[in-house]
């Protein structure tokens, strides 16, 4: 594989990761210098297919057709048939870490299902979205250090899956100009709460009470999942830690914004990353 496109590929995978916005950190100093531009270019995968499925006005058979092709592009470049940058430096991260191909794809059949399904009628049908939005990610994270094992796994879905439903309460105000409601249809009936107060950002009791009720089972992820740190050591432990911490932290903003997230969006400031990192050491 050709030296100068596998330096070029992870250069800009680095690059593109620190220029984008999360909850937790990405690539951190936590992370084995080593493994930094194999975190990378797996995030810049994910994240391009996720702004795909998102493009503003294109239609969603655009989307569709732009997600497939992504598709077919990585099942050449896992053949070795990559000329581009990124995907050599892709197709290096799998076969150098021996990755599950299988969660490469699992990610971009959540980002397809993102843009033909737009509505959840019950939180399991959430939950199944989320077994392929999120979980992969831990799971690949976990191979990158070495780790198979199925209670290891188990633990960071339940990780995974708290970091994206956190994510969807965060940025319902963003998510509702995009059509989009992650709140289970079922239960907004039983609040007596319509897709219209969405448009019209009203923060009512009823509304604050469905919202609550989301952001304390979030929680209770984040509680069953913080196990996963009794499995691991050294800088994996604190950068976990550190990133449950994050997704933590936004709820506790959720909660301190009284559940108004139809109109505000709480993130985290670099303040509260250092203040999270110091804790993930000192507790």
């Amino acid at each position: 594989m050709d030296e100068n496109n596998l330096h070029t590929g992870y250069k800009k995978a680095l690059e593109f990761t620190s220029s984008h916005y999360e909850n937790f950190p990405v690539v951190s100093f936590l992370i084995e210098k080593r493994l930094r531009k194999h975190v990378a270019v797996i995030y810049q995968f994910a994240r391009q297919a996720d702004d795909m499925a998102d493009e503003g006005t294109t239609d969603s058979d655009a989307r569709l057709h732009n997600l497939n092709t992504y598709e077919s592009e990585l099942t050449r470049a896992l053949k070795g048939e990559c000329t581009e940058p990124f995907w050599c430096a892709l197709k290096n991260t799998v076969d150098k870490c021996n990755l599950s191909e299988e969660n490469l794809y699992r990610l971009l059949s959540a980002f397809k299902q993102d843009v033909t399904i737009i509505r959840y009628n019950t939180f399991a049908d959430i939950l199944a979205y989320c077994s392929n939005s999120a979980n992969p990610i831990g799971r690949l994270i976990l191979e990158l250090h070495g780790i198979r094992d199925s209670k290891a796994n188990e633990l960071a879905d339940k990780i995974c899956t708290a970091l994206q439903l956190t994510n969807f309460y965060q940025d319902i105000s963003l998510d509702i100009l995009k059509n989009r409601i992650y709140i289970p249809v079922q239960e907004m009936s039983e609040y007596g709460i319509s897709e219209n107060q969405f448009d019209l950002r009203e923060n009512n009791d009823k509304f604050k009470s469905l919202l609550e009720l989301q952001v304390d089972r979030v929680q209770e992820f984040f509680n069953e999942g913080r196990q996963l740190l009794d499995l691991l050591s050294g800088r994996l432990r604190l950068q976990i830690k550190w990133t449950i911490l994050g997704g933590e932290e936004i709820l506790k903003k959720i909660r301190f914004f009284n559940y108004n997230t139809l109109k505000c969006r709480p993130q985290l400031s670099k303040i509260d990353m250092i203040k999270l990192l110091l804790k993930s050491w000192t507790t």
